[in-house]
């Protein structure tokens, strides 16, 4: 009778210490950027990981690119990072130096984060001298948007995959001559992805392999780029570096006042996981191309390339890793959340997932999809990561030189871009 009582209670201490494990409080915090339609896939998908785990709870903090970046710094400086945060490929070599991202390798190879259908280069881009530190939340590439029904209604054919600079700007200037609307949106002039993808175009890198340079010592490529914005601002086939901050969102994130979304433009610069974002915005009955950039004329080579649109990391500061893990093995392997996730962060890295996808897509996900099938036929060699001081140069150097000296006519495209290049060499070079 003993022996039966005392089984018993055995079998009830192990029933409770089981049922003291499932219920276990976790919590853990996430950080992003990004725009309003991704806030809320995002806060869905949390919604749905804390429904099927009910002893997790996930707190959450969002911003537009640029705040999100000041915010995680001054966490980061506290102490207080959040458990996951979005990063990006020019910021992951920066902050894996200041030993603030953990290493993946552990969660992977005890299967609490299942890669098994991954592609090895894209795990390779998330991987700093042989450690996973970042994992893709969807590949990406650099596209233009084209309003279908404005291109139509202008009487001009959408232009071919591998156009020109020089077939751009004619078209732009068309477009304006003919609706009175801009031919391109605004944009180029803020982000640095044009000074990079300028020199890709012409068979080179922006920085070299160790990171403690650049790779050109001419600036003719980023010259010339700069003078044609600048020939279309003139001409008003382009809103003025001004009018795209103030009207047109600028690097607020707020999809809603882009141009091609209200109709004020026809061409948009976009991330292709932006695409998704920027058509629901712009309304049902709307038509839209996604085409690559152009290219130069003179080497033909693309200045597309494959890039993480930007990754899922565990900092170093998370009290809760292995919690932690798990909600990013969930996000990237539940077909159920990538649905509603809806490849916004890009074309999901999941093979299994990617084809569930496809089944189900809208059509201008469809579009997305069938874009980014062209570029990877047709992309330059994917860099390596940004060096670590890349933020610096782009914050410090790149926008006041680029984005506000040369656009408010201050400096000529010549003087910013010799400064540009002797001011990122002094930093590239500094020990």
């Amino acid at each position: 009778m003993k022996r039966k009582v005392i089984a018993l209670l055995c079998l009830a201490l192990i029933a409770l210490a089981g049922a003291f494990g499932q219920t276990k409080k976790v919590e853990l915090k996430f950080a992003w950027w990004g725009s309003q339609v991704r806030h809320e896939a995002t806060i869905q998908v949390i919604e749905l990981y804390q429904k099927l785990h009910p002893n997790v709870s996930i707190s959450y903090e969002f911003a537009g690119f640029d705040d999100f970046w000041m915010k995680m710094t001054t966490m980061a400086a506290g102490g207080q990072l959040p458990d996951i945060m979005q990063q990006d490929y020019s910021r992951i070599t920066e902050w894996q130096s200041r030993n603030l991202l953990e290493p993946l390798n552990p969660f992977v190879q005890n299967k609490t984060i299942n890669l098994s259908d991954v592609a090895k280069p894209i795990l390779d881009s998330g991987t700093i001298n042989d450690k996973l530190y970042a994992i893709s939340a969807g590949s990406n590439s650099y596209a233009m948007m084209l309003d279908v029904d404005a291109f139509k209604k202008a009487g001009i054919p959408l232009p071919s995959q591998d156009w020109t600079w020089e077939e751009f700007e004619k078209i732009a200037l068309q477009l304006h001559e003919k609706l009175g609307i801009y031919g391109i949106g605004g944009g180029f002039e803020v982000d640095e992805l044009a000074w990079k993808a300028n020199y890709l175009s012409d068979g080179q890198f922006l920085y070299s392999d160790d990171g403690k340079s650049l790779t050109y010592k001419d600036d003719t490529l980023l010259v010339n780029f700069l003078k044609m914005l600048q020939r279309l601002i003139k001409a008003g086939a382009a809103p003025t570096y001004q009018e795209y901050m103030s009207t047109f969102g600028g690097t607020t994130g707020n999809v809603q006042m882009d141009a091609i979304v209200t109709g004020k433009s026809a061409i948009e610069a976009v991330w292709s996981n932006q695409v998704v974002t920027v058509a629901t915005a712009a309304g049902s009955g709307r038509n839209f191309a996604v085409i690559h950039i152009p290219r130069h004329k003179k080497t033909g080579l693309p200045g597309n390339f494959l890039k993480p649109s930007m990754f899922l990391s565990i900092t170093s500061q998370s009290k809760n890793k292995e919690e932690a893990a798990k909600f990013i093995d969930f996000w990237t392997n539940s077909v159920e959340a990538n649905l509603i996730l809806n490849a916004e962060r890009g074309v999901p890295i999941s093979a299994k997932v990617r084809d569930a996808l496809k089944q189900t897509v809208s059509p201008i996900n469809k579009v997305v999809f069938e874009y980014m099938d062209r570029v990877a036929k047709d992309a330059a060699p994917t860099p390596p990561p940004e060096p670590a001081r890349h933020a610096e140069i782009r914050a410090n150097v790149y926008v006041p030189l680029i984005r506000e000296q040369v656009f408010y006519g201050v400096l000529t495209p010549e003087e910013a871009a010799r400064l540009l290049r002797i001011q990122a060499m002094e930093i590239l070079k500094r020990p």
